[in-house]
């Protein structure tokens, strides 16, 4: 366990005592600590009671006590018991960090300001408080406080770090301000007298306080005056990165337009270091910068500030052609100069110059790079960046004359050369991975790219001998031949609908892993393959053995969440979506801890950082995806099963009116990349691909949310009116909440039209691209019509309500007609789900995974149905009461019930009946899969016999995917069926 610590008063420095515990007196240390720290809260909480019967004052023992209340799950009685303690304001430090703790752990960093604020002025010349106050207030970004705080404790204790923080928080108030003119009249022009009176005083100290202001003037755009002090005696104390000053340097000559000092600057930088790319790529903007401003230098002058320039292409080209003599002679073969040529080469080519002759032939050029740097990892994706200088009409030849300087050497047992050691078997792999990029494998046909898949896994077979010695969590050295096999087997599937391919592809990669167990790039591959066919009980173990770390839950966590629920994998969605929001709602605090650090240690161009990353995952589209498909999971598995719904909602501080999903500001954090990639630019994922992908899952979010928040609005309507008692309605606020529901269903209404729109662009992403959304399924089975169906069975169940049974014909009319369209369109849905899972033709699989997804919608809308179902129940048993009581009051056994009850009778009985068939027909599915033997088949043609075992675990894979699929579908629609039956009216 931590608390707030002490503060170091010098950059850099460590905390003068560690923080935590070791204020405390002995008897607590001994007792309560120790079973916090290893758990045991009730053993905590008895020993702070056993301690509190006999010191009845001991603020600490009470706030012990609180902690582990908190961790048991008693949040109210742990918050009645430190607000006890906080209202008495003490200053021990002990119970000052014991509150601390607890706050932070209910999530309540504001009551830590209150409780410092209180000790501050009972202490006014403490500065540890102080300290602790400022970095509270730093927790809840109150810039403002912060400023006064820092400047506080400066008075206190005339340190440079707390002066700066002050002038940092005046920074925060600049960033945070939504009028940017007041941003910079007031708060940075402040900021920079601030540091202007220290460095007068001559009293800057630290490379922290230089790089503030140097910071500010940035942000005012003072470039001019920044440049000075890094040039200047400040710019001294720039030490602690390399070559810090001249980053800073070039950085304002690029702001300022000071082409001549950006040349010279990057000029002696490649000098120094000739592969330092990102000069190469100054030196060449700064070249065409001053060509294109006809640029000459001063006569008598020297050229620039920080000398020679180059202002002419003959001078780069000189420039460039001297690096490469320069690396001939070097003992270290440095890439730098190689690939500056064909930077070089190719901005020449676009201005259109006629120059690039000058330089070389670009085909000769990469093939001499290939020779020199071939047997590298690196050497594909350099390369990559260039082949845009091949002519179309060359690749073929290209690839041939790589091919022709790599030592293979045939062997008896194979007709295919093979390389001898692993620099050969690294050059085969670049040339093959060119090849795939330049668009020579797609031009094959079938037959030729299953010959080429036999080659490549032939290859990679081989390649196994070299990493014989390899450990587990190494790669395999051939692995990419592994994976080129498995895109051109999906180049087969998606194109040319080979069933058999994807099966294969399973197969190849299930193999691969068993070898490379560490190799992320199968596992992303599998996962993404195993859900487009529909089997998700694989992946959740293939995405936990990846062991994603902090931001790749955001970036990569929807290749699970995407999946989870819409394949019937109820459990493991749960478990799933947990995952990510833990992240998410940690993300907060652990943000708050980086900037505490970043003040302490002085690192104050990380503290707008971190704040922006904390604002970007909160904006994160896959937050609001997650939180939204995470409670209406919730409601599927729970409301009127274990807990009524209006009782769940509460639980989820649901509200129909609050939308708190930032739509203006989402951010798509997901990495469409992560897969590897050899594919030619126009079948890549392309900007484009990635805005639709954004559109859609943007659409199909705000559908979601809408139809939570409807869900959400059901027991808010679910009560007792008076009939025609109008006035009473409008004062309860009741009238308010249907116009809610009504307005939210008209939002529905047109969210759903849009997405329609959408959907007729008919957009096909990158097979290695961003999955497409679950929209398509829910309006094409006809989901999305009976949901919004429900709704506005809602609205006419409400009017019934309020205007009472009398004169009330047509009303009635509308709510039967609503009730047969419903069991119609259900029925129809559940059509759509009829069919086998597996289908075994021609000695082949064939899957049809769209069935299970369908399934789930099925499950879906029936639990909304019954939730719909429940609040006509709750409207219309009152209703038949009272008509009972009055036939019995006037003894009229004739007296006609009104058609509604009819309707609503039949209507609950088809239900029940309809939910039963589809249970049976869930049952058969069952059995089906069970008695299927797919061991018994084999992929014909391309199978080889060491693949054998792989397919079999693969198939039987699926196979239990999709048995565990329907087998958690049959049991929530029981329990659905089980609430059907209890409705009576």
């Amino acid at each position: 366990m931590s608390s707030a610590g002490n503060i170091p008063c010098c950059w850099g420095s460590a905390p003068t005592r560690r923080p935590g515990w070791c204020g405390l007196a002995p008897p607590l240390r001994s007792c309560e600590i120790d079973y916090l720290d290893n758990g045991n809260n009730k053993m905590a909480i008895q020993q702070a009671d056993k301690l509190l019967k006999k010191h009845k004052d001991l603020h600490c023992a009470k706030v012990l006590k609180a902690i582990g209340l908190q961790r048991t799950g008693k949040q109210d009685e742990a918050y009645t018991l430190a607000q006890e303690v906080a209202a008495l304001e003490p200053t021990d430090d002990n119970s000052l960090q014991a509150l601390t703790i607890l706050y932070r752990e209910m999530h309540r960093p504001e009551l830590v300001t209150k409780l410092y604020e209180a000790a501050v002025k009972k202490v006014p010349n403490s500065e540890e408080y102080h300290s602790h106050l400022f970095m509270a207030y730093a927790r809840v970004g109150e810039y403002k406080k912060m400023q006064q705080a820092g400047m506080a404790l400066y008075k206190i204790v005339p340190k440079n770090p707390y002066y700066f923080w002050s002038v940092m928080s005046l920074i925060m108030q600049s960033i945070s301000a939504q009028d940017e003119n007041l941003s910079k009249t007031m708060f940075l022009p402040l900021a920079e007298r601030m540091v202007e009176k220290m460095v007068k005083e001559d009293k800057i100290e630290a490379e922290a306080e230089v790089e503030l202001y140097y910071m500010i003037l940035e942000r005012l755009e003072k470039y001019r005056e920044a440049l000075d002090v890094v040039r200047g005696k400040l710019g001294e104390k720039l030490t602690s990165e390399l070559q810090s000053r001249e980053n800073k340097c070039m950085a304002m000559y690029k702001k300022l337009r000071r082409w001549p000092e950006c040349n010279a600057l990057s000029r002696r930088l490649l000098l120094k270091n000739s592969d330092d790319w990102q000069f190469y790529i100054t030196y060449f903007d700064s070249v065409f910068q001053l060509i294109d401003e006809s640029w000459t230098p001063p006569l008598e002058e020297e050229h620039s500030l920080e000398g020679e320039v180059h202002y002419s292409i003959e001078q780069a080209v000189k420039f460039i052609e001297d690096r490469i003599t320069e690396e001939s002679k070097s003992s270290r073969p440095l890439r730098g100069p190689y690939l500056a040529k064909l930077e070089l080469i190719r901005r020449l080519r676009h201005r259109g110059c006629n120059d690039e002759h000058k330089l070389g032939d670009p085909e000769e050029l990469m093939f001499q790079y290939f020779r020199k740097f071939g047997d590298k990892p690196c050497c594909f994706t350099d390369l990559k960046v260039f082949v845009d200088l091949l002519p179309a009409s060359q690749y073929t030849k290209f690839i041939s004359q790589l091919l022709e300087v790599i030592p293979l050497s045939a062997t008896a047992e194979s007709e295919i050369a093979l390389p001898d050691d692993i620099k050969a078997l690294q050059q085969h792999l670049c040339v093959v991975q060119l090849s795939r990029l330049l668009g020579i494998y797609h031009a094959m046909d079938k037959k030729q790219k299953l010959t080429v898949v036999q080659e490549l896994m032939l290859r990679y077979r081989h390649g196994l001998e070299f990493g014989k010695s390899c450990l587990k969590t190494e790669l395999q050295f051939s692995d990419y031949y592994c994976l080129l096999a498995v895109h051109l087997l999906l180049d087969l599937w998606l194109e040319e609908g080979e069933e058999t391919a994807v099966w294969q592809c399973l197969t190849l990669l299930e193999e691969g892993l068993s070898h490379s167990p560490s190799n992320a790039q199968f596992k992303l591959l599998l996962i993404r393959i195993y859900c487009r066919l529909g089997a998700f009980e694989p992946v959740a173990e293939l995405y936990s053995s990846l062991d994603a770390k902090h931001i790749q839950h955001d970036t990569i966590g929807y290749l699970l969440t995407r999946y989870a629920e819409s394949l019937g994998h109820y459990a493991a969605a749960s478990q799933s979506c947990n995952f990510a929001l833990r992240f998410f709602h940690s993300n907060q605090k652990d943000t708050s801890e980086y900037i505490i650090q970043a003040y302490k240690y002085g690192a104050f161009e990380k503290i707008p950082e971190f704040i922006a990353f904390r604002n970007r995952l909160n904006s994160s589209l896959h937050f609001a995806q997650v939180r939204t498909e995470r409670m209406l999971l919730d409601l599927l598995l729970e409301a009127n099963i274990s807990t009524s719904l209006e009782e769940s909602i509460k639980s989820m501080s649901l509200s129909p009116e609050e939308d708190d999903i930032p739509w203006k500001d989402l951010r798509d954090n997901r990495d469409l990349t992560v897969l590897f990639n050899w594919d030619p630019k126009d079948r890549d994922i392309s900007e484009e691909h990635r805005k639709l992908s954004l559109e859609e899952e943007t659409l199909w979010l705000r559908i979601r949310s809408l139809t939570l928040r409807l869900v959400s609005g059901l027991p808010t309507l679910s009560h007792t009116i008076q009939p025609k008692n109008s006035e009473k309605t409008a004062e309860n606020g009741v009238s308010s909440k249907i116009d809610t529901i009504r307005s939210l269903l008209q939002q529905l209404e047109a969210t759903v039209d849009s997405g329609k729109k959408f959907l007729e662009q008919k957009i096909q992403y990158p097979v290695l691209g961003p999955p497409p959304t679950r929209m398509a399924g829910f309006f094409s089975n006809g989901s999305c019509q009976c949901q919004t169906s429900l709704f506005y069975l809602v609205s006419d169940i409400y009017e019934l309500d309020t205007n009472g049974l009398e004169d009330s014909a047509e009303v009635q009319e509308r709510i039967g007609n609503s009730f047969k369209s419903l069991l119609e369109r259900l029925t129809d849905l559940f059509n759509k789900c009829k069919g086998d899972l597996i289908e075994v033709r021609d000695g082949t699989l064939k899957t049809h995974p769209n069935l299970l997804e369908n399934l789930v919608f099925f499950v879906e809308t029936i639990s909304i149905t019954l939730w719909v179902s429940s609040y006509c129940d709750s409207v219309l048993r009152p209703f038949k009461s009272n008509l009972q009581k009055k036939k019995k009051k006037k003894k009229e056994s004739s007296l006609a019930m009104p058609p509604v009850f009819t309707h609503f009778l039949d209507y609950v009985t088809d239900l029940q009946t309809l939910t039963s068939n589809v249970i049976d027909y869930i049952k058969g599915l069952e059995i089906i899969l069970t008695a299927l033997k797919l061991e018994d088949l084999s992929l014909k043609d391309t199978l080889l016999l060491q693949e054998e075992k792989f397919t079999k675990t693969v198939q039987g894979k699926v196979q239990s995917s999709y048995h565990h699929s329907v087998q958690e579908i049959g049991e929530l629609l029981k329990k659905r069926l089980d609430t059907i039956k209890k409705l009576k009216i």
